[in-house]
């Protein structure tokens, strides 16, 4: 257990006779320290509590393996967490995959497409924070990890999804790949039972995620913060909305 866990356990396990708590946090890319900060000093949840994970786990942070073995460490010590699957474990995942099954033609190595792109959007820090040269070494058990998580989650007056849904069709529920990957979607209510969408994967400013989270008006909450994009104004931060009482947690980036 990294020693911060360590100095920190007891605190996260104060106030267990309060009104159970629900967090959602969106896109964390591995940022570690952003998120052990987030969960031990402003969120302090109790076992009693539940925490919501809208995927991005890694890539572009510098420490995509320490967020993946921090989320285990959680799981392992019986914390209630549901996590959702993000575009960016997709990509690494099919990456792998693909580089298992390209062939030798002539000697030569078939070009791996996937992988190239994944590199390009953030793969090349992961691949550093596990201390990798060759994909096809990557920790199988990380894989499995990767594979184990939800696409989307109905809770009472919300779905939870990375992305979001593609209302185009007649079963959105049905479409995983945009549960990944859409940016763009007229939502249609009727499909959503009149609940709230909470999504991560498009960055927005603080100013527009905390007018989306007071106006019950909005569909929709988009809650990525852009962790990673700390020279951009009113971005930069990791979000924890907590959605009994709609307040939220602000934890400015602690690792770029």
């Amino acid at each position: 257990m990294p020693t911060r866990q360590k100095r920190n356990s007891h605190s996260i396990e104060i106030n267990k006779n309060r009104m159970r708590e629900h967090w959602v946090i969106p896109d964390i890319h591995g940022c570690a320290k952003t998120l052990r900060a987030l969960i031990e000093d402003l969120i302090k949840p109790s076992k009693h509590d539940w925490i919501y994970f809208l995927g991005d786990y890694i890539d572009r942070g510098p420490s995509s393996k320490e967020v993946i073995d921090y989320l285990m460490y959680l799981q392992h010590e019986d914390y209630n967490l549901r996590l959702l699957m993000g575009n960016h474990e997709d990509y690494l995942v099919k990456s792998v995959e693909e580089e298992k099954n390209l062939k030798k033609i002539l000697g030569i190595r078939q070009t791996n497409r996937k992988k190239k792109e994944w590199l390009f959007h953030g793969g090349k820090e992961t691949l550093q924070s596990f201390g990798l040269h060759d994909l096809r070494q990557f920790p199988e058990e990380y894989l499995e990890w990767m594979r184990n998580l939800e696409y989307y989650i109905e809770l009472d007056d919300f779905f939870l999804v990375h992305a979001g849904f593609n209302f185009k069709n007649g079963k959105p529920f049905s479409d995983t790949e945009s549960m990944l990957w859409i940016r763009d979607y007229d939502i249609d209510s009727s499909k959503v039972f009149n609940k709230r969408i909470i999504h991560g994967h498009v960055p927005v400013s603080l100013e527009f995620i905390d007018l989306s989270i007071k106006n019950k008006g909005y569909k929709f909450i988009d809650l990525d913060n852009g962790c990673y994009m700390t020279k951009r104004e009113g971005f930069g931060n990791l979000i924890a909305l907590e959605l009994t009482s709609m307040e939220y947690k602000v934890q400015y980036n602690l690792d770029l």
